[in-house]
């Protein structure tokens, strides 16, 4: 029997990668936090009409992309495609609402589209998101754009550019859909196969192709910034503004709309000139009207999305790799030694410290070998001498500096050892 592959779109994130991803979740950890930001996980699945009713049914993704099935139940379930639909029917789910307030939210997880797998898309990826529920203010949208803009560039992202629009409210974009659909219909013939089917099921989306003829001919179409009503003049003016004052820069991009049906007003995406075709990291925008069509209260809202896949190919562009948490690397041979030096080992695992223990028997050459490619900042060294003196060497792998210590007195000055630790590290 042949070996068993993961399926095509899913990919194994391996040991060697998983710093990078560790990286990501604890810087956003720590500015989510300090923002006031509140962590939810709800589940990868929902029933399949919370995204059909949420995302919109002319949608690629709701028509084209999902993983939907029935289950022993009967009932039509979906993998999660996005997390935006699964934290608003939380929200109405527990009246969230009810504490008062805003409520700023903020999740990560796997998410699940059939699309055609690609560097930094696969058909299983993984989100960090936010959303702002319950301010209608233009600062809840510079906000959340300050906040990605924040984490990226912390992670020491460069060569960032952050397009905006406004999509309007629903009569902004009624009156624009007739204007787009009378430009487009007599190049009908010409656009590709996937814009003739949008331009009578959701014509906004063809302003997104990548058809090249297809964006020759919308080159010319109408700007959506022409239809807006006052109302949405207003609120697109003061994001603008705020962005300003926060010195943070944009590019206005009439074409920018998203793929889902559910926003209004403002819409932002963050690109990397460093990605190529696939240039977004995070996208987002305002969804004023979602929470009331899931069954909630009137609810204005605001968030985003940071694809991790692309932010981890990115950070590896720039070849920082992250920097290694093991402390101590122990090697021991001699039965009364690596019986030492595993308790040794546990001990100053649970004083705090990082310690990998080699557990393979080999003799101490190989194991000094596994020692130097652990990027461990000292080596703990234990033979039969040490065993007999209940001692043990400590060596420190950048100075090559060595010296005996009792194993008690290591375990004891637990405070020194750290300041030891930390005068060691690059």
């Amino acid at each position: 029997m042949g070996t068993i592959q993961a399926l095509r779109g899913t990919r194994d994130i391996l040991p060697e990668e998983v710093g990078y991803w560790q990286r990501v979740e604890s810087a956003a950890r720590q500015i989510l936090g300090r923002g006031a930001y509140r962590e939810i996980r709800t589940p990868i699945f929902e029933p399949t009409e919370l995204f059909e009713r949420g995302i919109g049914e002319a949608t690629d993704v709701v028509g084209k992309e999902m993983y939907t099935f029935k289950d022993k139940g009967d009932r039509s379930i979906t993998l999660r495609p996005e997390g935006t639909a699964g934290a608003v029917r939380s929200y109405i789910e527990h009246s969230i609402y009810s504490q008062g307030g805003i409520q700023r939210l903020w999740y990560t997880g796997p998410m699940f589209r059939y699309e055609r797998p690609q560097a930094g898309r696969q058909r299983q990826f993984h989100q960090l998101g936010v959303e702002v529920l319950g301010s209608a203010d233009a600062r809840a949208d510079a906000e959340v754009i300050a906040i990605a803009a924040n984490i990226l560039q912390t992670l020491g992202l460069k060569n960032l550019r952050l397009n905006i629009n406004s999509v309007g409210d629903l009569e902004d974009r009624q009156r624009y859909r007739q204007a787009l659909v009378d430009y487009l219909t007599p190049y009908k013939d010409q656009l590709d196969p996937d814009s003739q089917e949008r331009l009578s099921r959701n014509p906004l989306r063809i302003l997104d192709s990548k058809d090249e003829r297809t964006q020759e001919i919308a080159k010319d179409a109408p700007s959506i910034l022409d239809y807006l009503g006052s109302n949405s003049q207003r609120h697109f003016e003061q994001v603008q503004q705020l962005l300003s004052d926060l010195g943070i820069d944009y590019e206005l991009n009439p074409r920018l709309v998203r793929g889902l049906d559910y926003y209004t007003h403002t819409a932002f995406e963050i690109q990397s000139d460093d990605l190529g075709a696939q240039a977004t990291v995070c996208g987002g925008g305002r969804y004023d009207g979602l929470v009331k069509e899931l069954g909630g209260p009137d609810t204005p809202a605001v968030g985003w999305a940071i694809g991790l896949e692309r932010l981890i190919l990115l950070l590896q562009q720039l070849q920082e790799q992250p920097q290694s948490a093991l402390d101590f690397y122990v090697v021991s041979k001699g039965d009364r030694a690596e019986a030492q030096a595993l308790v040794l080992a546990q001990k100053l695992r649970q004083a705090g410290f990082s310690v990998d223990l080699d557990l393979t028997g080999s003799g101490f050459k190989k194991q000094f070998t596994r020692a130097d490619k652990s990027g461990a900042v000292a080596c703990l060294i234990l033979g039969d001498e040490e065993a007999e003196n209940h001692t043990v060497k400590l060596k420190w792998m950048a100075s090559k500096e060595q010296n005996a210590i009792a194993q008690a007195e290591l375990l004891e000055n637990t405070d020194e050892l750290r300041r030891q630790l930390d005068s060691q590290k690059p």
